[in-house]
């Protein structure tokens, strides 16, 4: 019995985005995830600036 490998798991997800959602919708989908993932990453780099601000305040050297 063979294993499915990652290339056979991402065709099986877009096979199946593409009947749910159609093909149109994909790409707004496509868009809508690209924009979260940026506003995560910058609320990352942000959070982490106040973390190492406010472990200075509480450690100066």
């Amino acid at each position: 019995m063979a294993a499915i490998g990652m290339q056979e798991i991402i065709i099986i997800l877009v096979v199946i985005g593409v009947i749910i959602f159609g093909a149109k919708k994909i790409p707004e989908l496509a868009r809508t995830f690209g924009k979260a993932k940026g506003e995560f990453e910058k609320a990352k780099i942000e959070s982490d600036k106040e973390l190492k601000e406010f472990k200075e305040k509480q450690d100066p050297k």
